[in-house]
């Protein structure tokens, strides 16, 4: 068992009511090795000047996550099949939208990976085969309800 922890913090400004509604959404995640990101809701659903657009939302976080435990079991898999990547990237979608529970959620994801191979790279069905092993055994995507799309193309 594993177990992961973050800090987040908010304060209320000095002469702010609150009770309002009137108050920044803008805050402070804070990670273990000391790493700090801005953080805020996002500016679709609170806002301006409520929210800080700068600051990295939720949602956001949330599908980057996704891609990003996707990216490092894909690479994982490659390493085992001999493969050597010299570039991933993602263009990482998400739509938040309401669920059959008629409640606004984040219900679909779309992984848009690229990747760049150094010497012999797998042919389309074997890379297909890889993003879906990727799939399956990425934590995060084990762990939602959302639907996770790869797609290659």
């Amino acid at each position: 068992m594993s177990q992961y922890q973050a800090t987040v913090l908010w304060q209320r400004p000095p002469n702010v009511a609150f009770t309002d509604g009137r108050y920044s959404r803008a805050h402070l995640w804070r990670f273990d090795g000391g790493v700090e990101v801005p953080a805020s809701a996002s500016p679709h659903v609170v806002p301006l000047p409520f929210s800080a657009p700068e600051a990295v939302d939720p949602e956001e976080a949330y599908i980057a996550a996704l891609a990003s435990c996707h990216m490092l079991t894909f690479l994982s898999i490659a390493a085992k099949r001999r493969f050597t990547v010299d570039r991933y990237s993602d263009a990482v979608e998400g739509v938040m939208e309401k669920n059959a529970e008629g409640r606004i959620a984040v219900t679909r994801v779309v992984l848009n990976p690229r990747v760049t191979y150094a010497g012999p790279a797998p042919d389309r069905a074997a890379e297909e085969a890889m993003h879906h092993a990727a799939h399956e055994q990425c934590f995060l995507a084990n762990s939602v309800k959302t639907v996770i799309e790869i797609r290659l193309d």
